[in-house]
């Protein structure tokens, strides 16, 4: 006899359907909240004061750090006076003023020292990429009465001595090379230029700075004011700075000597740095242990400038 037929499975029932995940990223539904009016309105007015009284001190903090000669073209006389007596009775002189902004103007350079690296390069570009920079002396440009008998003062040496080099002298000990890279300014403009010159670190390596030295203070001292007096330029520079592969004593752009216009005989070119301690017309070069005085620091500018 043959097998029994197999009993039919019963078929399985359907799986219900999964709900659907929550979006975490879908809009909440609104739910009314209610609230006392004399509630909302205290808030009004809380939030109004704070407001005011924020807008208030953000004024008087603003005007406490404006230089005096600013405060005085924006209220002559007597009127920006009784600004400054309130804050000078809260203590808020202009001495400590001063002193706030010392503080931090050495703050933002000890960041940007502590940023600062030996090995690290500014960029390169080619030299159809580059221009002339603009005549950014901030007086008169010097007339040049100066060159025939210009050199350079080194002081400050492990010998003792002080060298007086002619720029027969440079060309005699130091290599040249080229280099085309961007010059900063301050005031907002950059240009990128073909320069030429020394490398300051061999100017070390000739002849090196007095054991502890770590600035350098460079000056010119045939620059001019405004009216075309004599005004000495001078710059504090750290000496790793200098010690950059990048830092130049340039004596050329565009492939030619420099014009008066551009720092002839020979200026700084340290495109680490912003363009005003790009010293022009180099007369004078002493290394230190102390920082020694800037220009530009002792009205108001910072000390170290680095980009």
């Amino acid at each position: 006899m043959g097998k029994p037929p197999r009993a039919a499975k019963p078929p399985r029932a359907a799986k219900p359907p999964r709900p659907p995940r929550p979006n975490p990223f879908a809009e909440r539904p609104e739910v009314a909240v209610e609230k006392d009016e004399r509630f909302l309105r205290a808030g009004s007015r809380r939030d109004f004061l704070f407001l005011t009284l924020g807008t208030i001190a953000a004024a008087a903090g603003a005007w406490w750090l404006l230089p005096n000669r600013t405060k005085a073209r924006l209220l002559p006389g007597e009127a920006g006076k009784k600004f400054d007596t309130p804050a000078a009775r809260c203590g808020l002189s202009g001495t400590r003023r001063e002193r706030f902004l010392d503080r931090t103007l050495t703050f933002d350079d000890d960041v940007a020292e502590a940023l600062y690296s030996a090995t690290r390069r500014v960029r390169t570009y080619a030299r159809a990429e580059a221009g002339v920079p603009r005549n950014n002396y901030h007086g008169r440009t010097p007339a040049g009465t100066y060159l025939p008998g210009w050199t350079l003062q080194l002081a400050g040496l492990a010998s003792g001595r002080t060298e007086s080099l002619a720029l027969g002298d440079l060309e005699r000990l130091l290599p040249r090379v080229e280099q085309t890279t961007r010059l900063v300014c301050v005031e907002g403009w950059s240009t990128i230029a073909w320069w030429g010159g020394f490398p300051f670190a061999q100017l070390l390596a000739q002849f090196p700075p007095a054991p502890g030295a770590r600035w350098a203070a460079l000056r010119s001292a045939v620059n001019l004011d405004g009216r075309g007096n004599p005004d000495p330029y001078y710059v504090s520079v750290d000496l790793d700075t200098l010690r950059h592969p990048q830092t130049l004593l340039a004596t050329h752009l565009a492939g030619a000597p420099l014009t008066l216009e551009h720092g002839a005989p020979l200026r700084l070119l340290a495109p680490v740095k912003l363009g005003l301690k790009n010293i022009k017309a180099v007369t004078h070069v002493e290394y230190t242990a102390l920082q020694p005085p800037d220009y530009w620091n002792e009205r108001g500018y910072s000390k170290y400038d680095g980009l």
